[in-house]
């Protein structure tokens, strides 16, 4: 009987054991890398901006600048930057802008505005927007920074990815007078100034931001250009991200 008693005890105190050192065993194992997180800590960093937009001064991000000639502009097309407009939740980019840009904007069920007043900002001019075939084209939406001139100016040199977020961008595009968008074309600030001089400080300095949140440079007449507009603005600020 006493035999039969110390076996039981012998066995429960053995399983003790085992069991404390399997606790012992998982509690100081080594703590495995978690790849699910680190896998999407990757992805986040990768979808972040490369670089921010810059803040302060545009004087002082134009120095910043570098100051090259300009590139040739072989193998250049628009595609270069993405087919067409991009969407955020429903809506492209066009519509988006002028959403943003247009007073008192009507916008229908498909994410279209379909009417409204743009103040436009290179005339000086209200200009009313009604969409339509034969006359969507009065209210353009302009690269500030003409997509030709980045292009010739270091865009080239960007992931294509980057140049389709270039593209769409708010900070490079405004929506404003047709006619005016098509005079400027493909110039930079050495051969397109807006007609209305009252802006101009806020066109140059907003060219100066782009080039500097994606690394294109500008060149020697190009930054005389700028630098002279500046000179009648001083403390003009980037526009605001």
């Amino acid at each position: 009987m006493n035999y039969r008693r110390r076996r039981i005890g012998f066995v429960l105190a053995a399983c003790v054991m085992i069991a404390t050192i399997i606790i012992w065993s998982q509690n100081n194992r080594p703590v495995a890398r978690n790849n699910s997180v680190n896998n999407d800590s990757q992805t986040a960093t990768s979808s972040a901006p490369a670089v921010a937009p810059p803040v302060g001064l545009a004087a002082d991000a134009l120095e910043t600048l570098l100051v090259k000639g300009r590139a040739p502009k072989t193998g250049y097309a628009r595609t270069q930057f993405g087919d067409g407009w991009t969407e955020l939740r429903g809506c492209d980019t066009r519509n988006i802008i002028l959403r943003r840009d247009l007073e008192n904007p009507v916008v229908d069920a498909s994410c279209k505005v379909t009417s409204g007043v743009l103040h436009d900002p290179y005339t000086g001019v209200d200009i009313p927007f009604t969409r339509g075939a034969a006359t969507s084209a009065a209210v353009q939406i302009d690269h500030v920074v003409a997509l030709s001139d980045a292009w010739q100016k270091g865009a080239q040199q960007l992931t294509s990815q980057r140049r389709v977020e270039l593209a769409n961008d708010p900070l490079e595009l405004l929506a404003v007078d047709g006619r005016a968008n098509q005079a400027k074309s493909d110039g930079d600030a050495a051969t397109w100034l807006p007609p209305n001089k009252a802006f101009r400080c806020q066109y140059v300095a907003r060219q100066v931001a782009v080039k500097a949140k994606y690394m294109l440079w500008v060149t020697a007449t190009e930054k005389a250009a700028i630098e002279q507009v500046l000179r009648g603005c001083v403390g003009q600020a980037l526009p605001l991200p």
